[in-house]
Formats: structure tokens, C-alpha cells, sequence
């Protein structure tokens, strides 16, 4: 028996034909895509999926310095296991990261627009230091006044601050549950209608979270507390991530039990019509890689037991 209804009031994206495309998109089919150089992969150990992560992140960074070149790459917070891998083997191959110069993507903020202090419990710039930078052996690390964080201070010239380095090397990231790239929002789209190339130039600044956004990272991260999440975040925009020379997105969205949040917007994003209020989905307009764990890469059904 069929069931018609309107989306939600707060969801910014309303094309319901293509939400039901993407929704259709079967596990065999997710990894083809008619952009050859975005290249979707899917890989069911999650042992194996991290450890891929962490190769990815060594390997450039270790291919700069047989180069003897710069590295500049943009990080995400989250998740987390990636860097404990790749923290082992720059310690255990005493691979040395003076070259490296790194920027992450976002940081949470106040209703006013203030960053959070770093030495708040749920800091971004908090978590990356005591999970990755500092847990790198001292003559090894980057210097710290190369390890960069987007603030009330400096957001507006984030960008350009990447820039004056000569651009990213690589942007790393992650899909959100509205679709987000960084803390770049679906409704921020609403701001430019269907201009993709004023869009793709949007640079850094501070933003209002979706509701979506809020309950994903009270689910994850604040014990389903969406309480604790401030309202707010400084982020990276669509020039950081299309303009680096290559991107790196990673989605291991399952919750365990059959349960994912992230098998229809994976979808949407890689498969569903490019615009302005899907922000993932412009990563099907540039080169990169993206790849699924394996659960998350599951048909998208109901499960009402």
C-alpha cells in the first residue's frame, strides 16, 4: 500500500524523486560512478578500513619529504583511529613531519560566534592534539605554530592562510547527516540558489548547526546529549575543500545492529544530483577518493523489528 508525505520542514533538500533514486541505489552498484576520477570504494573490515585511512594520511605526508617539498593538508576531527594508527607508524618509522603544515577543517563555537576553548572537553583542537599531534614522538611532530585551527579570530582569513602555503595538498573529510562537508551546512545553499561556481567560492566563516547536525554529533560524540552541542561552528567552505589539489573522504556512519545514519546520504551525495544544498555532493565534480565501510555501503531499507 503506498504512503505519499512532504519531507520535513527543516530538511533543506526537497527533490523527493531524487532523494528516492539515491535511496534505490543498491550495495553492487554504489561504487560505479560515470566521474572516473572520483573513485568510491567499499571495504568491510573496519580494521582494514582505518588502516587504509592511516596509509593514506603517511604515505603523502612521507612522499612530500622524499620530495623535499611542503605538505599542507586539511584534517577532520573525527573519527579518531585512523590517527592512533598513523601516530604508530610515524613513531615506529621515524618518519619526520617538519615539512608538514596542517589545517582542520572546523571547531565548535558559541551562539556569538566564539570558538571553544582548547581546553574544553569537546574541542576539536583538543581532541587532535592529545590524539594525534602530541602522541607523535617531540623531534618527529610538526612545529606547533604550524598546526592550525579555524577561531573567532582567524576564520575570515582561513583560506587565505592556506593559500599563502601554496593551497592543500589534500582535504580529508567525512559526509554528514544533512550532507555537510566540514561544518559547511545544507541551508547554507539557500544563499546561493543554483550559482555551483559562487558556491564552489565560498570560503571559511562561522555558521549556525542544522538540527540535523546537532542531533548527528549528540548521537556520536555528546552521549545523545543534543544539549551539550553548542549551536555553532567555525568551518572550512567549498574553496578550501574543491580547491585542494586532491580530496579524501572517509564515511563510517554504523551505529551497530543493522543501524547506520549514513547509508542514504552516502548515496545521495555521490550519486544524487550536484547542488547547492547537498554540499557532499560536489565532491563528484573533482578528483578524489571515496570510501565506505562496508555496513554503511548496505541497501537503504526499513527495519521496523
Amino acid at each position: 500500500m503506498s504512503f505519499t508525505y512532504d519531507l520535513a520542514k527543516f530538511i533543506s533538500f526537497r527533490d523527493l524523486a531524487e532523494c528516492e533514486r539515491a535511496r534505490a541505489i543498491k550495495r553492487g552498484d554504489i561504487t560505479s560512478h560515470p566521474n572516473s576520477d572520483f573513485k568510491i570504494s567499499v571495504i568491510d573490515d573496519i580494521s582494514e578500513f582505518y588502516g587504509a585511512f592511516a596509509a593514506d594520511i603517511v604515505t603523502r605526508i612521507k612522499a612530500a619529504l622524499d620530495e623535499n617539498r611542503d605538505f599542507v593538508g586539511i584534517y577532520p576531527v573525527g573519527p579518531m583511529p585512523q590517527y592512533a594508527i598513523a601516530t604508530r607508524m610515524i613513531n615506529n618509522l621515524r618518519i619526520p613531519m617538519h615539512h608538514v603544515h596542517t589545517f582542520n577543517m572546523d571547531e565548535y563555537a558559541d551562539q556569538d560566534g566564539n570558538t571553544a576553548p582548547e581546553n574544553w572537553s569537546g574541542s576539536f583542537k583538543k581532541s587532535m592534539m592529545e590524539n594525534f599531534f602530541l602522541k607523535i614522538d617531540p623531534d618527529l611532530r610538526p612545529p606547533l605554530e604550524q598546526i592550525h585551527f579555524p577561531t573567532t579570530a582567524n576564520v575570515n582569513d582561513y583560506g587565505a592562510m592556506i593559500e599563502d602555503l601554496g593551497g592543500a595538498d589534500i582535504c580529508y573529510g567525512g559526509i554528514g547527516w544533512c550532507g555537510h562537508i566540514a561544518f559547511w551546512e545544507s541551508d547554507l545553499g539557500e544563499e546561493f540558489g543554483d550559482d555551483l561556481e559562487d558556491y564552489k567560492q565560498a570560503g571559511a566563516r562561522v555558521v549556525e548547526l542544522t538540527p540535523m547536525t546537532i542531533m548527528q554529533n549528540a548521537l556520536h560524540s555528546f552521549g545523545g546529549d543534543w544539549s551539550w552541542v553548542p549551536p555553532k561552528a567555525a568551518t572550512i567552505g567549498p574553496a578550501q575543500i574543491v580547491g585542494a589539489r586532491d580530496r579524501s573522504f572517509w564515511l563510517d556512519g554504523y551505529l551497530g545492529g543493522g543501524v547506520s545514519w549514513q547509508r542514504f546520504i552516502a548515496r545521495l551525495c555521490a550519486h544524487g544530483r550536484v547542488n547547492t544544498l547537498v554540499p557532499g555532493s560536489l565532491l563528484q565534480t573533482v578528483p578524489g577518493t571515496y570510501t565506505i565501510w562496508g555496513p554503511v555501503a548496505d541497501d537503504v531499507e526499513i527495519h521496523m523489528s
